[in-house]
Order: C-alpha cells, then sequence, then structure tokens
C-alpha cells in the first residue's frame, strides 16, 4: 500500500485529490497538512465526513518521510519551492501539483509568475507530468510537476499536430473555465452577482500557462491564449485555431494515441463537451478543417480539478510506483 501525503489539503485540487486516494486499491491518505491543524479532515470538509479518519497536521519534512512514500503538493505558485526541497532531502518522492517546477526557464518563471525561482537546482530533476508523453521518465523520477489543467487541454490535442502547424500565424485558444479554477481563496470577481450569468476573459496577453504551452510544444509555436472563466463550477472547454501545413493527416496523427486510456478522440467533425468529461480523468476532443479560412479547429474537453489536476497526479503516482496507471481512474463522467 503506497502511502500518501497531502499538502495543502483543503484547496479545491487537495480536496479531489483526498477523494480519489480515497477509492484507490492501492494508496492510502495518512497525512494531511494545512494551517486548521488538529481538526479532522471530515470537520472542515463535510463531504469527506466517514471516508477517513486522517487528522490535519502543520509541516514538518522529516515526519511526513517517516510517514510517507510520496507527498502531493496542492499549493499555489511560488509555496511548493520552499517545501519541496526538505522533502527531496529527507528522501520523499513529491508530486506537485502546482507550478513552481513546470517551467524549465527561469527566466519565464521571473517573467510571469512575478517572482525569482528558489529551487533550480531542483529543475532538472522534476520530470513534467504529462503521462502519455513522459512515461518512461516519470517511472524513476522522485519529483513530478503536474501540467496546468489549461494546458493539458491544449498539449493533447495539439501536440500530435505540431508538425504540421505553420509557423506563420500563431495558434489561437480561446478556453474558459469553471469557476473552481479559480482556487478556495476570496476573490471579489467571483462572487456569484458579480459571476451569475456572465463571462469574463482576464490575463488576455500575459497568462502564465501561455509559457507552459510554448515549451511543451517544442519552444518554436507561438501561442495566443485567451482564458475566461464562466458561471459552472467545473470543467474547461478549449478552441483551438490553427494554420495547418499542406497534407497534415489529423487523424493520422492521433493514432498515437489508439493506447492511451483517458485520451478520447472523437473524430473529426463530433466536438467534445464538459459534460462528458466531468468528473473523471478523460479529455475528450474533436476537429473541423474550415475550408473557407484554411483552419484547423480542435476542440477539447477536460475536467480542471480531475483530469486537469488530480487525476493526472495519480496517474503520475501509479507509474511511480509501478502499477497499472489507470487504477482509481478508470470510470466514466459523471452525465447528467
Amino acid at each position: 500500500m503506497i502511502r500518501a501525503g497531502v499538502i495543502g489539503a483543503v484547496g479545491y485540487a487537495g480536496r479531489e485529490l483526498i477523494r480519489l486516494l480515497g477509492i484507490h486499491p492501492e494508496a492510502e491518505l495518512v497525512a494531511a497538512i494545512e494551517l486548521e491543524s488538529g481538526k479532522s479532515l471530515g470537520e472542515v470538509m463535510p463531504a469527506l465526513a466517514k471516508t477517513t479518519s486522517v487528522k490535519l497536521e502543520t509541516f514538518d519534512a522529516e515526519r511526513l518521510a517517516e510517514q510517507c512514500d510520496v507527498v502531493f503538493m496542492a499549493l499555489h505558485g511560488g509555496t511548493s519551492m520552499d517545501l519541496i526541497p526538505p522533502l527531496r532531502q529527507a528522501g520523499v518522492k513529491v508530486i506537485d501539483m502546482g507550478p513552481d517546477f513546470r517551467l524549465k526557464n527561469t527566466a519565464d518563471f521571473k517573467k510571469y509568475y512575478g517572482m525569482e525561482h528558489r529551487a533550480p537546482e531542483l529543475l532538472d530533476e522534476a520530470v513534467y507530468g504529462l503521462a502519455p508523453y513522459y512515461r518512461e521518465r516519470l517511472a524513476t523520477t522522485s519529483l513530478v510537476a503536474v501540467p496546468g489543467c489549461y494546458v493539458m487541454s491544449v498539449l493533447f490535442p495539439v501536440r500530435p499536430l505540431v508538425d504540421g502547424i505553420s509557423r506563420d500565424f500563431p495558434v489561437i485558444v480561446d478556453a474558459i473555465s469553471g469557476l473552481s479554477g479559480a482556487g478556495r481563496a476570496l476573490h471579489e470577481a467571483f462572487h456569484f452577482p458579480e459571476m451569475n450569468e456572465n463571462v469574463r476573459a482576464y490575463k488576455l496577453g500575459m497568462h502564465q500557462h501561455t509559457p507552459e504551452i510554448e515549451q511543451e510544444l517544442g519552444g518554436d509555436v507561438m501561442v495566443q491564449f485567451s482564458p475566461h472563466v464562466g458561471p459552472y463550477t467545473r470543467g474547461i472547454l478549449s478552441t483551438i485555431t490553427f494554420r495547418p501545413k499542406a497534407g497534415l493527416d489529423v487523424a493520422k496523427c492521433y493514432e498515437r494515441y489508439a493506447g492511451e486510456p483517458f485520451l478520447r478522440v472523437l473524430g473529426e467533425g463530433k466536438l467534445a463537451e464538459v459534460r462528458f468529461v466531468r468528473g473523471s480523468n478523460f479529455c475528450d476532443f474533436g476537429w473541423v478543417m474550415d475550408k473557407r479560412t484554411g483552419n484547423l479547429i480542435v476542440v477539447s474537453a477536460i475536467d480542471n480539478l480531475f483530469g486537469g489536476t488530480a487525476g493526472m497526479a495519480v496517474q503520475c503516482m501509479n507509474i511511480m510506483f509501478g502499477l497499472d496507471e489507470t487504477k482509481g481512474l478508470n470510470f466514466g463522467g459523471m452525465a447528467p
């Protein structure tokens, strides 16, 4: 049994992860770290009452190393980089669901996150947690950087096509996320009266996921990323438009995903919807070739908390510990 700890247990990503660990046949939550130490998880999160007896603790790297085989970090940007070094020094495996170790270029990190990276010595050790592309390295690493949720909704459908994308035009990504993507912290912009019957664009031209997408597309594809937030709880729908090179065979490129357990290629003329992936680890995508403009339009859907964060983290854990990577994850979306 894999003994797992979670740092940032009461945030939305942490809650989703704890829910998944609770049903995992070969993993057990043994430690939960938060500011509200001493309380049980069921007290702080009624949805978890009677599912776990774990109590919240404060951070202690040595104690976590004694308790846990793996520690998940469910923290906002700029926090994990201070906690992961002592955990790694203590010998514990770490899966970071935050952004601190995704970008390999520290100048990009400073530009988009507004701070210096304080643990650059670990960047080479950290393996990017996009399972279909980094399986072999994930199997031997002790530090994983789980991709951003928006990022996965773009990389899964675009990366197999990257050689067939014209560099004369940027890849245009218009994506909309549910409100849980903003996290648990209170912000006036996301209060019910502000967001009900409303859709808002934000961070245009400066979103931190832009360099991450470009990094994982090889560094020579320019991406115009325009994120939006809508008045629903979870899920991301991304509409991706680009000019293909002559002769691009989209269906042929997607054949590489035939054996992928959580990627569903819908086919030409079939467009993804959030409702079919909600509460699952799946990413769905289909496409349309617009002969009038010469552009290819791909639409993808993913659950930002499950498939876009906690589910991929568990999938990476399964690979790291030599398990079937679908363990604890292989069920469909919540529809309706």
